[in-house]
């Protein structure tokens, strides 16, 4: 989307300090996109099969189908968002222009409409990819901006902490507070209820993607001399060692996540018998995520990221695995170890995106081209289309075995949902942990693409 008219400001220094005021600024349109994601990955799956009564294999292949949209508009999202030129920047304008579309869609992803069951199915697929375009206008130029606003790779890490912190705390928000909104809010009408919660987030998500606009600027332009077609940034992606090797670990990461957190709900409801522990469960997992955000900056000082990411994964799978063996009354037990798989998952997230951005430097570096959004946007796809398999594998899984919502479950069915929550989770995320070995970009490395690249802006200026 092209604005010559208003062409933007030149860029300030961009290596300067990062204030308190922008950092956490920044942080809070997290907050906002999880009141959907966290939805999405925690109570979507079971609204479809417990609320709006679809069936859970044709749900797992909804799930799947519509990133398929994905694959499309994520990359297209980031052409468009790097090519975008306002009085106000190239990322920050998008906080405001697709902020009332997100809300709106989001409420009609959990409402029930008065149709039969191929028409429900039909209303899923329109109104969860209608939402998902939505999301992705806005969460392409968010993430891109955390590349943009300084230059410097541990004012980065501080920064996507700030940004998972509260991401964590949108989480918490949700997994806490949700299922207790929908009960007071339906007053007894259980589809009036998810209505209502979904239209409060989205009132609170508007104010948080305001108060981005508001508080964060753009310091890192792409070299004055660049021309590079979408095509051109798609190569230079393909050619990006550190960016494939993340491409392919947030997929791996991202499945993880989300088999744990869905089929959580699942695991207390039918393998514990007790539904009523959900609450707790999923608070105290989302506090230790933003625990382990804000502990990453820490971390950082005595281990790089590669480093880091790798063993904190290598825990994770063993402490997945380990839940397989607790028995359904050891309800501490279980608790205790699925607090600390989110401790040990909370700095993923801070470390993956500031080593996006890393990326972003490194093609520059490479090329003499620069392509933020597009460089975010194509590993934002990653992990959706992580979280789809994950969903899906879930809700097909489930069919497999012989799942009846609201039913006491089969063993076989039983079995299913405890192998969800434990080893097959956990044998992934020993995965991310080994494929981690292939990422090149060192604290060395950095420190010398880094200090190239401010030499060539110098000589530019």
């Amino acid at each position: 989307m092209q604005h010559d008219q208003n062409r933007a400001a030149p860029a300030a220094d961009p290596s300067a300090r990062l204030s308190f005021r922008e950092k956490a600024g920044y942080g809070l349109g997290d907050f906002g996109f999880n009141l959907y994601w966290a939805n999405v990955s925690a109570f979507l799956l079971i609204f479809y099969t417990d609320v709006m009564g679809l069936g859970a294999a044709a749900i797992g292949t909804m799930m799947l189908v519509t990133r398929l949209v994905d694959a499309v508009t994520d990359p297209l999202m980031g052409a468009v968002a790097d090519r975008t030129r306002t009085r106000w920047g190239r990322f920050r304008p998008y906080m405001l222009w697709g902020a009332l579309p997100l809300a709106a869609s989001g409420v009609l992803v959990w409402t029930v409409p008065g149709l039969d069951g191929d028409g429900r199915l039909v209303w899923a697929y329109a109104t969860f990819t209608l939402m998902m375009l939505a999301y992705t206008v806005m969460a392409m130029p968010y993430s891109a901006l955390s590349g943009v606003m300084t230059s410097d790779s541990q004012q980065r890490t501080t920064l996507i902490s700030f940004r998972f912190i509260a991401a964590f705390a949108g989480t918490t928000a949700v997994n806490a507070l949700t299922l207790d909104l929908v009960r007071w809010l339906g007053r007894g009408d259980e589809q009036l209820g998810w209505q209502l919660t979904m239209a409060l987030y989205g009132l609170v998500a508007v104010a948080c993607f305001a108060t981005v606009f508001a508080s964060t600027r753009e310091r890192i332009q792409p070299p004055p001399q660049q021309r590079s077609a979408v095509r051109q940034d798609v190569v230079d992606l393909l050619h990006n060692r550190p960016w494939l090797v993340l491409f392919v670990l947030a997929l791996v990461i991202m499945i993880t996540i989300v088999m744990r957190t869905g089929s959580l709900v699942y695991y207390l409801k039918y393998h514990v018998e007790r539904p009523q522990l959900t609450g707790l469960f999923l608070g105290a997992y989302s506090i230790a995520l933003a625990v382990g955000a804000a502990a990453t900056p820490l971390m950082t000082r005595f281990l790089d990221k590669r480093t880091l990411l790798m063993l904190l994964m290598g825990g994770v799978g063993v402490l997945s695995c380990a839940m397989y063996f607790v028995p359904p009354q050891q309800v501490w037990v279980m608790l205790g170890l699925n607090t600390l798989v989110g401790l040990m998952l909370g700095p993923k997230s801070p470390l993956a995106f500031s080593m996006y951005a890393d990326c972003a430097d490194y093609t520059e570096w490479k090329t003499g081209r620069r392509a933020t959004a597009m460089t975010f946007a194509a590993a934002a796809f990653s992990q959706k289309m992580g979280g789809a398999m994950a969903s899906a594998g879930i809700a097909w899984t489930l069919a497999a075995l012989g799942y009846v919502a609201n039913e006491a479950q089969s063993d076989a069915s039983r079995l299913g949902i405890v192998l969800l929550l434990t080893v097959i989770p956990g044998v992934v995320a020993l995965l991310a942990a080994w494929l981690m070995r292939f990422y090149p970009l060192d604290a060395a490395a950095l420190e010398r693409i880094q200090g190239e690249l401010e030499a060539r802006r110098e000589a530019q200026a």
